[in-house]
């Protein structure tokens, strides 16, 4: 099933085989994705195209500095027919959310979703509602322009599983995308997987055997994230259990019964970069957290044995 999705995918986002299976892996975990990258290489394409590979619900948010926390999480209107308050749900209530240039909001809007991208339910007028299950929040950003824009707070960029980027096509695949193009834009992509099979997906990479060892092997590169002088704010426990977390689906998706200490090395730049934050000497010598989670990586002890 992951196969199928990841190939009804690149029929829209083409030459991106590992950028198409690494937000997969946030699906299959049932975790948020924050995709970040220059203008005009396939973010919301790439997230409209994971949405409409499933049967499940979907919305979109196009996010704007005058977007009201109401506007994403639904407000209650007065019935006059009925004499009482109607709750009138907001696009949160969907298996799939897509927020394009989430930092374009007002902090007040953009936390509007740490209730529910943590808890799965929001909070109108002292009621908690559930969100449905699955649920995936897909965010866009530039990190270019800066004008009216408001940095994502450190509480929201933790909620994230994975934060990765695209990157420009190569000049073959930037063929295909202009053919694909000619004559006006694609069609939707027919859904190859019902809802009921990502909810199974997730059930069976959730029970994939972590090894003793493998988690230790985890909580000591967390921990050394924290311990680093070059990093002001190391990855928090939520990183810990996120990695661990993604290394399931990953091994699941190649077809493992057990996470290896591959699957970690894989994933630990996407999960945990954009938890830690560089001290100011480290920056001005022009350490980035990407380098910092690569020097721990390689300095590791690797378990041996393991699976």
């Amino acid at each position: 099933m992951f196969g199928r999705i990841a190939g009804n995918i690149g029929q829209r986002i083409h030459g991106k085989v590992q950028q198409v299976s690494l937000a997969l892996l946030a699906l299959v975990s049932e975790g948020h994705l924050l995709l970040e990258d220059v203008p005009g290489v396939g973010k919301t394409s790439l997230a409209r195209a994971i949405s409409e590979s499933i049967s499940g619900s979907w919305s979109r948010l196009q996010f704007t500095p005058d977007l009201l926390p109401s506007d994403v999480t639904g407000i209650s209107i007065w019935n006059q027919g009925s004499q009482q308050f109607e709750f009138h749900p907001g696009p949160v209530f969907s298996n799939l959310v897509i927020g394009d240039e989430i930092n374009r909001a007002s902090p007040k809007t953009q936390s509007a979703l740490l209730e529910v991208m943590e808890e799965r339910q929001v909070t109108v007028d002292g009621t908690a509602r559930m969100v449905p299950r699955p649920f995936v929040v897909v965010a866009t950003q530039n990190p270019i322009e800066m004008d009216g824009t408001y940095n994502l707070p450190e509480a929201q960029l933790d909620r994230f599983l994975l934060k990765m980027s695209i990157g420009y096509p190569d000049a073959v695949a930037e063929a295909r995308i202009v053919l694909a193009r000619h004559g006006g834009a694609p069609g939707p992509l027919e859904p190859v997987v019902s809802l009921e099979q990502v909810s199974r997906m997730i059930q069976i990479s959730s029970s994939i055997r972590l090894d003793r060892q493998i988690v230790e092997y985890v909580v000591n590169l967390v921990h050394a994230t924290r311990r680093t002088a070059d990093i002001r704010l190391g990855s928090s426990p939520r990183g810990t259990i996120g990695l661990l977390r993604a290394a399931q689906s990953l091994a699941a998706a190649e077809g493992r019964s057990f996470v290896i200490a591959d699957d970690v090395k894989r994933l630990a730049i996407p999960v945990l970069a954009h938890r830690m934050l560089v001290a100011p000497d480290a920056q001005l010598r022009g350490i980035t957290a990407i380098q910092v989670v690569t020097d721990l990586l390689n300095g590791a002890r690797v378990p041996g044995g393991v699976g």
